[in-house]
């Protein structure tokens, strides 16, 4: 929640089970069907070389699966983002179908009033 504030992040190395708790969880690896994995090698050289460090952290841009998922394919990927987007589009356009009926109901009858 404080990087949400500050827009910064500090990488950290913890122990999956002290993350988790007793919560379920689950790996997804959702892009692996789209891009190639990297060598393990390479993501935990490159994991271990940001450990400690402050990073820019941004929802949109650069959140915690950004980080993760251009670790492990090379390319910044976010299905939250993608899809918190995609609703906020559905959203705009069922709003202006909403909105453009209301103006068709209500303003044939206003037109008619003024009319008579």
């Amino acid at each position: 929640m404080m990087s949400v504030l500050h827009e910064r992040a500090k990488v950290k190395k913890e122990n999956l089970y002290e993350v988790v708790g007793d919560h379920d969880y689950r790996i997804n690896n959702f892009l692996d069907d789209k891009y190639e994995p990297r060598p393990i090698h390479e993501i935990l050289q490159d994991a271990y070389s940001v450990l400690g460090q402050e990073r820019s952290y941004s929802v949109f841009s650069g959140n915690c699966e950004h980080f993760v998922t251009e670790l492990r394919y090379g390319k910044a990927h976010s299905r939250q983002v993608r899809k918190a987007v995609e609703m906020g589009v559905a959203a705009g356009i069922s709003f202006g179908v909403l909105a453009y009926a209301v103006v068709k109901i209500f303003g044939s009858n206003n037109k008619e009033k003024q009319t008579q």
